[in-house]
């Protein structure tokens, strides 16, 4: 775990990664839960975070998507939630994607 700062007074610990248990629900199979063991998220969050830094104005998943062609799509989707809950990133708005569909505009906070 990467720590950036802790936050006291009932706030949260904002670092990258998340502990295997938050990447799983306990009746998911045990192959979930060996994989979940694995998974680095550290590396993973602190990637995607770089990324949506990397857009001043902000983003959506799909510019941050095409950083990353050689990741599974869940993998950088899947960051997007833990990086939010840590006050990493902030949703600014609504943006149309390459679908036509709505997709949040993400902005790093700090």
């Amino acid at each position: 775990m990467t720590l950036d700062k802790t936050w006291f007074g009932g706030q949260v610990e904002k670092f990258f990664g998340s502990p295997p248990f938050k990447l799983v629900r306990k009746e998911d199979p045990v192959t979930s839960h060996e994989a979940a063991q694995v998974v680095d998220t550290t590396k993973l969050e602190q990637m995607v975070y770089e990324a949506i830094k990397g857009f001043p104005e902000g983003c959506i998943s799909d510019q941050v998507l095409e950083l990353f062609p050689q990741y599974p799509y869940s993998s950088i989707t899947g960051r997007y939630k833990a990086l939010l809950d840590k006050g990493f990133i902030e949703i600014v708005g609504v943006k149309v994607g390459r679908s036509g569909r709505k997709q949040r505009l993400m902005k790093a906070s700090k």
